[in-house]
């Protein structure tokens, strides 16, 4: 199915995500709340890598999972992924259109 989206946009030194999801290489998804939040930050870091940008450039994440009782350990996978000083952040438990446990939005600058 056609997604009608840009995984990114820039407005002059400001870069937006669209939300990233777990999904391996090989489209697959890792099973758990730890292992799709890793590999969701993995597929953030490599779409930021494109445009000469990493982690330390993110302002903003907005944060959706699917099982509010993950949060612990999606808090730690993300907190020792993401630099400090850590980038501002909402997350709301919700359903996602997709199987998957996590996704993660962000807003970048550089």
């Amino acid at each position: 199915m056609a997604i009608p989206l840009s995984k990114t946009r820039r407005s002059g030194n400001t870069l937006y995500l669209s939300g990233e999801l777990g999904f391996a290489a090989d489209g697959t998804m890792p099973e758990g709340i730890a292992a799709q939040t890793r590999q969701c930050i993995e597929n953030i870091t490599a779409t930021l890598a494109k445009e000469g940008l990493d982690l330390s450039n993110v302002l903003s994440c907005t944060c959706y999972l699917t099982d509010p009782a993950d949060f612990a350990d999606f808090n730690a996978v993300y907190s020792e992924m993401f630099p400090e000083p850590f980038p501002v952040r909402t997350t709301i438990g919700c359903a996602l259109m997709i199987d998957a446990k996590v996704e993660i939005t962000v807003i970048a600058e550089g």
